[in-house]
């Protein structure tokens, strides 16, 4: 397609280039910019896979600085459910007072527990980089409860344990078999040729675990840095070190760029020969329109794949099979082993899973509601404005049982939503307010502190973006990362990949979210 014929088809929204524009384009890379940026879109999208599939145990190959594994040593703001069948029975108990629509029958036939909070009990990190991997040892150490920072006072319901592991990925880790999900972002095309190739046959045949996550690259986004008609020497980035093509990476150590058919194709592969199933999708759209209309064929900036490995005891005998004829086991027995830099464990609360009596839980629920003066507030507000989360030793639930069995209070069920939206109300009139311009300090501070625990410090942090260095694998800082945008505005993941919605990113999302970014 020449610049004329490009022209022709510029977007109905009004972009248009003059003949100098184009004859600049041609001759400069085109300016190409991602909110949030890139890697945090990349990431957002490993979470929401996580969460989705209720995975406990990650292994972070190629984790770098420890960005990732990090947000997973945030605790959850509560226990995960364990109160099923009382809380469905609430449910059924109000019923007859729901609106009669379509959610009505979904809420009563579904769980309604918040489910964006990972929970994970094991975390661990494996790199090349020794220097690297000392900022992952800091991103995941237990908070010291004698410094006061926004760590230490986060309270963990349940125990993690982490290690972190210098090494390749060519050796085999005992320790790293059955993993419940591995993962593996910005990695592969750093490979050389050979250690690739044993790449499938260690993760999927010897490790095994219930999901592999991997992101690469797409090298048929990268037409979109130039114009159509530009020449190779517009393009300010790297030849393929290898000399096996004449493409432009990305980045100077990239061993190679896959096309969306490439990947495809070598994910399918690999998935066939090792007993998984594998859905490949993408993330990542710039801010800026393509003047030549290119934004739907040349697709994502980054390439997933999730792959599910196939259950049953015949596939589990076929690739242990398969890696006796690969030979793979004596090859990485002959390679250095990976060595073990950290291992420590975040304990729990004393008060976990030990909560006082539900008649002294719904007293305590009463008694803040009467001291803020609300007749009612959201089960999650009164959680953590009225610090009820230790009588109720994590659990959530019980604060909903405890007002639902008080003689004072009521609990209000909304279907469809989440067990943190219900209401917990006061069933009486609320008594009437002495006239006092000089308002207790914990009423004046109830909405502040909600509002407050709906962003915390980690969402902060995460939003505001920590690119890993060059020096081991991982997501390597871009020039095309960089965000010229002060919106707010939504970065869809594309739907269609079976794995969940389209996300936003917006504060309210990030609602007691214990991960730099809740709602991804």
């Amino acid at each position: 397609m020449g610049l004329s014929d490009g022209m022709q088809g510029l977007s109905s929204q009004g972009a248009s280039l003059t003949q100098a524009e184009a004859d600049t384009s041609a001759q400069t890379e085109l300016p190409v910019t991602f909110f949030p940026p890139l890697s945090q879109q990349r990431r957002a999208w490993v979470f929401d896979v996580l969460r989705r599939e209720s995975v406990t145990t990650v292994l972070d190959i190629g984790c770098g600085e420890g960005d990732l594994i990090g947000c997973l040593c945030n605790p959850a703001p509560w226990l995960p459910p364990s109160h099923t069948v009382e809380i469905q029975a609430l449910l059924e108990a109000q019923k007859d007072s729901f609106q009669h629509d379509a959610s009505r029958e979904n809420a009563i036939t579904s769980y309604p527990y918040d489910g964006v909070h990972m929970q994970p009990i094991r975390v661990i990190g494996l790199d090349i980089s020794a220097a690297e991997l000392g900022f992952a040892i800091e991103q995941t150490v237990p908070a010291d409860p004698k410094l006061d920072s926004w760590r230490s006072h986060m309270t963990r319901w349940i125990p993690l344990d982490v290690e972190i592991w210098e090494g390749g990925l060519e050796s085999v880790n005992p320790g790293f078999m059955d993993i419940d999900c591995i993962i593996s972002t910005e990695v592969i095309e750093h490979l050389p040729e050979e250690v690739l190739q044993d790449f499938p046959p260690i993760v999927l045949g010897v490790y095994q675990p219930r999901l592999l996550l991997l992101t690469t690259p797409s090298y048929t986004f990268n037409a979109r840095f130039t114009a159509p008609d530009a020449a190779p020497s517009v393009r300010r980035a790297y030849p393929d070190p290898t000399g096996r093509t004449d493409r432009i990476f990305r980045h100077a150590d990239h061993k190679f760029e896959w096309t969306v058919e490439e990947f495809t194709q070598w994910c399918e592969t690999i998935a066939d020969d090792w007993g998984y199933e594998v859905e490949v999708a993408g993330v990542g759209k710039p801010n800026e329109k393509d003047p030549w209309n290119r934004d739907e064929s040349l697709g994502w900036a980054s390439q997933v794949a999730m792959f599910r490995r196939k259950e049953g005891g015949s596939h589990r005998t076929e690739r242990r099979a398969r890696c006796e004829r690969n030979g793979i086991l004596e090859r990485a027995s002959q390679r250095k082993q990976h060595q073990l830099l950290a291992s420590y464990r975040h304990t729990p609360h004393e008060s976990a899973q030990r909560p006082v009596s539900l008649q002294s839980i719904g007293d305590l629920a009463r008694d803040r509601l009467l001291e803020f003066h609300e007749s009612s507030l959201p089960v999650r507000e009164l959680w953590t404005a009225g610090q009820l989360d230790v009588p109720c030793g994590g659990s959530l639930e019980l604060l909903v049982l405890a007002a639902a069995e008080h003689d004072a209070l009521e609990v209000r069920c909304k279907p469809a939503e989440p067990i943190a939206k219900w209401q917990i109300l006061l069933k009486n009139k609320l008594p009437e307010k002495e006239e006092d311009t000089c308002k207790p300090d914990h009423v004046s501070l109830v909405g502040d502190i909600v509002h407050s625990s709906s962003v915390d410090a980690t969402a902060l942090t995460f939003l505001a973006g920590q690119e890993n260095s060059s020096g081991g694998w991982g997501d390597e800082s871009s020039p095309w990362e960089a965000s010229t945008s002060d919106d707010w505005h939504t970065a869809s993941v594309h739907k269609g990949w079976g794995w969940g919605e389209t996300f936003t990113w917006e504060t309210d999302a990030l609602a007691n979210e214990p991960v730099p970014l809740t709602s991804v």
